[in-house]
């Protein structure tokens, strides 16, 4: 049995960073007040005027000020222990997206552009996810996986973010390779309730695809295709060297105009038992899919989860509490009970 510490609201823990401002406020503000002091009187006539004032008891009560509201901030952060971890098995599909990330997926006949709208899509299509699997590719000359198949869905959004044109140097858009690689990330012990989403404009510039999806059928996957662009075909943009948008150009100097090819991605869908969908401004053919996928026969997927935490708050709140309540019995001045043993000095009458 292993355990887990976590905070359900973390947001909270950035008042923290207001500590260490404080603190120095109050330093210099002691250091700005005993220099105005000193300015009418020196050290020994200020011990006669105001004998009963303890520097250390001010420290002390501020320092349990600040305690109380360190803790106060970690306990609305609401601390967190799971003490059982658990195998829990729960029925669902494994998806594995691949998504192209050739430059022509910069062409803006989709608004913000091919790319950016396929990766708002994916992250809707996360938030609908509850027991399946996800795992993304990406793909454009080669094609590489991004994240394994996981049930995090917080961590697939964090790496569908990084997502860009960039993230391959080699251009071409490889969908074969793209197919082969999703059949080989599928979990070992799951053999049915497998699905490859491809999206992209289906601009290829590999041989193979149509073979790899017929494999992918034959081994129980079924692979479903997204067209994302336009068949009329866009320029690509790209930012020049001067700083404005201009149009990616070939070796001739002509601009180059991306089409969706949509005989392709339908030929791929039909080989592997999958459905094609083209998408548009208000639509990117996901949730379609989704809805095919949730007709498949679901498999029992294994995992390994913290199925109970316990709220830690209370602790945290009590003992800042506590602090608090000390805090109004300790007075800034000193005692008289120790003045009067002579450890602080006595007070010359004057007689």
């Amino acid at each position: 049995m292993n355990s887990a510490f976590r905070f359900a609201d973390d947001r909270f823990l950035i008042g923290l960073l207001a500590i260490p401002v404080l603190i120095l406020v109050f330093y210099f503000g002691k250091i700005l007040y005993t220099r105005k002091l000193r300015v009418w009187a020196d050290n020994n006539l200020l011990t006669r005027l105001i004998p009963e004032v303890s520097v250390i008891r001010t420290v002390l009560k501020f320092s349990v000020v600040i305690l109380s509201l360190g803790l106060l901030l970690v306990s609305i952060a609401r601390p967190q222990f799971g003490t059982k971890l658990s195998e829990v098995k729960r029925k669902g599909v494994e998806i594995v997206i691949a998504l192209d990330v050739s430059n022509s997926m910069l062409a803006e006949d989709i608004q913000p552009n091919r790319l950016e709208n396929a990766k708002m899509a994916i992250s809707r299509l996360i938030d609908r996810l509850e027991n399946d699997k996800i795992g993304l590719i990406v793909f454009a000359g080669d094609a590489y996986v991004q994240m394994p198949v996981t049930t995090d869905y917080a961590a697939a959004k964090l790496f569908l973010n990084t997502i860009s044109t960039q993230i391959i140097p080699k251009q071409g858009t490889a969908v074969g390779a793209a197919i082969v690689l999703a059949m080989r990330s599928f979990s070992p012990e799951v053999d049915k309730s497998r699905a490859i989403v491809i999206i992209t404009d289906g601009e290829n510039h590999e041989e193979g695809a149509e073979e790899a999806a017929k494999e992918a059928f034959a081994a129980g996957i079924r692979v479903h295709t997204i067209g994302i662009g336009s068949p009329q075909g866009v320029p690509i943009p790209v930012v020049g060297a001067n700083g404005f948008k201009e149009f990616r150009k070939d070796y001739e100097g002509n601009v180059i105009i991306s089409k969706l090819n949509e005989d392709l991605l339908r030929t791929i869908s039909a080989e592997a038992g999958g459905i094609y969908v083209r998408a548009n401004a208000s639509r990117t053919g996901l949730n379609n899919i989704l809805d095919e996928m949730n007709k498949m026969e679901k498999q029992e997927i294994q995992m390994k989860v913290y199925s109970e935490y316990d709220e830690q708050f209370v602790y945290y709140a009590g003992f800042a509490l506590l602090l608090l309540l000390i805090d109004t019995f300790v007075s800034t001045r000193k005692s008289r009970w120790l003045r009067n043993i002579g450890l602080f000095g006595k007070v010359n009458s004057g007689k």
